[in-house]
């Protein structure tokens, strides 16, 4: 299995980026995706995760309302659009696949409950 993310950026504070990630799998409509990222010395944290039909969506708290996860089955495609982008969103985000269901929100923000990982794209936020 591949993912394959892009649409990273430099965008100034205020603005907007919205991320892709391509799976090569054609069960990706039977995968759950998360997105995570990880700034310059600090550990990988939990963006957003979306269940298999696209109805269980979780956030982390420090981009709830701001961000959206979606995906496209027919396009093997999980999006992650991004709004009031802030200088601390800045990191590479990374998408991932869970072979199975939805994850509830404890679970969801596991990378060890993630089974691969795409190659990452870096966002830049500038103030």
């Amino acid at each position: 299995v591949q993912l394959q993310a892009s649409g990273g950026g430099l965008v100034q504070a205020g603005g907007s980026l919205r991320l892709s990630c391509v799976a090569s799998e054609r069960t990706f409509s039977m995968e759950s995706m998360g997105w995570f990222r990880q700034a310059r010395g600090k550990e990988r944290e939990f963006v957003a995760h979306i269940g298999q039909s696209g109805g269980a969506k979780w956030y982390a708290d420090s981009v709830k309302g701001r961000f959206t996860i979606s995906r496209d089955n027919r396009k093997n495609t999980v999006y992650l659009q991004m709004n009031s982008l802030k200088p601390e969103d800045t990191a590479v985000y990374y998408c991932s696949s869970h072979p199975g269901g939805w994850l509830i929100y404890s679970a969801a923000r596991d990378a060890g409950m993630y089974e691969y990982w795409g190659q990452g794209t870096q966002v830049t936020v500038s103030s």
